[in-house]
């Protein structure tokens, strides 16, 4: 293979799921593994030091995108083709990687998500209902505004091209959960191309996930962002979030 894959694990109290994730990911892609430590409480730090990652920690807890800032801007000082995000909590089936960036290694598409809604068996995987019926809501309300076709915008298990991480603002994005869609929305107001793939998920106790606060917190995050794409894309706002680099 002569695209370099750089994987990317955003974490945060993972100490009881990172070896179950790194047990998953496919021995050719184990070569360049990053793990991001948001000041976590636990020992995720010692135990990915352990198991030979390349480890960066904040010092002050910072929040998933703030996480993902760092995770990508270190990947790309790797020269990393293609990054690949996964969440060290065990709830993503790694396994699945090859698939998850053979779109982006026949150089069809600039990023590929892992899609829950493609994967069947959403709820029989433990997804809350509220979350599930949350999810086919503001998806359909994305794919509106987007004009374009995805059956999920909320997946945690993503790869993306150097070409997409390039081109979109993401250091502009938020340091909370909003960040999954901001920069999903930046690539499509930057023309760049996306395909999904099927997954399936496992809810447990030590899967990580927000709770309903932080859901409904997070689902008007989203609206926000729609609204403001749309006013971008019909130039009656101009909104530097949404302009290439």
């Amino acid at each position: 293979m002569d695209k370099k894959i750089v994987i990317v694990l955003p974490a945060y109290n993972a100490e009881k799921t990172l070896f179950r994730t790194l047990e998953e990911i496919p021995q050719e892609y184990r070569q360049f593994i990053i793990l991001v430590d948001d000041c976590s409480k636990d020992h995720t730090v010692q135990i990915a030091e352990k198991a030979g990652l390349i480890v960066f920690r904040h010092e002050v807890n910072q929040g998933y995108g703030a996480n993902q800032k760092t995770c990508y801007t270190q990947a790309l000082a790797m020269f990393a083709d293609i990054v690949v995000m996964v969440h060290p909590d065990h709830q993503y089936d790694a396994t699945v990687i090859p698939q998850l960036i053979q779109p982006i290694l026949d150089q069809k598409v600039d990023a590929v998500f892992g899609s829950r809604m493609l994967g069947g068996k959403t709820l029989e995987g433990g997804m809350p209902w509220w979350k599930y019926d949350a999810n086919i809501f503001l998806t359909a309300l994305a794919n509106i505004i987007f004009q374009r076709y995805l059956t999920e915008i909320h997946s945690g298990f993503r790869a993306y091209s150097r070409k997409y991480l390039e081109t979109v603002k993401f250091e502009r994005n938020s340091d909370g959960f909003i960040f999954d869609t901001q920069i999903i929305a930046q690539g499509m107001a930057c023309n760049l191309f996306f395909e999904e793939i099927p997954i399936v998920t496992r809810y447990f106790p030590e899967a990580s996930s927000i709770n309903l606060g932080k859901s409904i917190e997070y689902g008007f995050g989203i609206l926000w962002t729609l609204l403001r794409f749309f006013l971008h894309q019909k130039k009656i706002w101009r909104n530097h979030l949404f302009e290439r680099k």
